[in-house]
Parts: C-alpha cells; sequence; structure tokens
C-alpha cells in the first residue's frame, strides 16, 4: 500500500521522503522544472531613487524575457567574487538577446541586498530582489538548509531565463555549488 502511495504522488510531481521510525510520508515539492510557470510571490527591492517597493513575480516577468538567479547569501564568498559580478559583467550582452531584465534573488533582506548591490556596483544592470522570507524560494522547492552553518534555510544556487512567467532554461546546482548557473553558462543556453 506504501509503494502505491509513494508511485500515485510521484506521478503527480512530487518524491517521497521516509523518515526512519516514522509511519508516515511526507510529500515534498520537486523544484521547478523547465516549461513551468513561476509561482507567485512578492519580493521587496530599493528602486534607482532609494525607495523600497514590492514586486510580484507576474509584474517581474509578464510580457517580459527575464534571467533570474539566486545565490545563497549576500555578500558570501562565491556569491559575491564569481556569480553577481559574472551577471553584471555580462548584462549587455543578455539585453542584444532580448532580455528586458536580469535579477538575483536571495533570502535576505531588502537593505542587505540594496547594499550588496551597491558593494557590487550591481544596481544599473542587475536588480537586487529580497526573497525575505523565503516564500519564493519555498515555492520553487529549491531550499538549501544551512541552519548548521548558522545561516539558517537559504536557496540553492541557480540560474533560469524566462520568458512571460514561464521557464525556458534553467541551470540548478546541487547544494550551494557553482558549477552551471554562471553568466556564461546561461548565455550559452539561450540559443
Amino acid at each position: 500500500m506504501l509503494l502505491a502511495n509513494m508511485r500515485s504522488h510521484a506521478s503527480v510531481g512530487a518524491r517521497q521522503v521516509l523518515r526512519r521510525g516514522v509511519s508516515r510520508v511526507a510529500v515534498v515539492p520537486r523544484a521547478v522544472a523547465v516549461g513551468q510557470k513561476l509561482p507567485e510571490a512578492k519580493f521587496k527591492y530599493f528602486d534607482g531613487e532609494g525607495q523600497m517597493r514590492d514586486i510580484t513575480t507576474e509584474e517581474l516577468t509578464k510580457g517580459k524575457k527575464v534571467v533570474l538567479f539566486a545565490v545563497p547569501g549576500a555578500f558570501t564568498p562565491t556569491c559575491s567574487l564569481k556569480h553577481v559580478p559574472g551577471f553584471v559583467e555580462k548584462a549587455d550582452e543578455f539585453k542584444t538577446k532580448g532580455v528586458d531584465t536580469i535579477a538575483c534573488i536571495s533570502v535576505n533582506d531588502a537593505f542587505v541586498m540594496s547594499a550588496w548591490g551597491k558593494d557590487l556596483k550591481a544596481s544599473d544592470k542587475v536588480v537586487m530582489l529580497a526573497d525575505g522570507n523565503g516564500q519564493f524560494t519555498k515555492a520553487l522547492g529549491v531550499e538549501l538548509d544551512l541552519v548548521d552553518k548558522g545561516l539558517g534555510v537559504r536557496s540553492r544556487r541557480y540560474s533560469m531565463y524566462v520568458e512571460d512567467g514561464v521557464v525556458k532554461v534553467l541551470h540548478l546546482e546541487e547544494g550551494g555549488a557553482f558549477t552551471v548557473s554562471s553568466a556564461e553558462d546561461m548565455l550559452a543556453s539561450m540559443v
């Protein structure tokens, strides 16, 4: 019976997690996939005039071509030295491919994301979006548990190309790795 239940859940896009000594099955959503519409969420960011604003997934992507990339945390080494700078450096190349917006998402607050964007001189190239409560991250199924490192629950690193809210290209890293989600990798995938 349990195996039949697991198969039925797997067929609707969920994977099963069995816990030792627990008689119940926990359904864990799969990570977002190519062809799926992005879940609705609200982000916070600072506009060019220093005002904190809200933007929804729909407002960010409706009728647009958008590159989104996520990092485990602001001001962390790989994110600050490689991931964000790559998208800042390649912003003009993305624009020539018709991309309307490039946005960095992190489970941090808007104040941290704004300061980090200024520090990296990203503000005019990359929109720094705060997913403060991890609402979008959880809805995508890309949480990264860094509690043992004192960082709480963050986002796995990824990059994606989205057209009108639908994922067209997805480069999802395992854990906090940085092997497939760079600006160069995304540009190479956008034929």
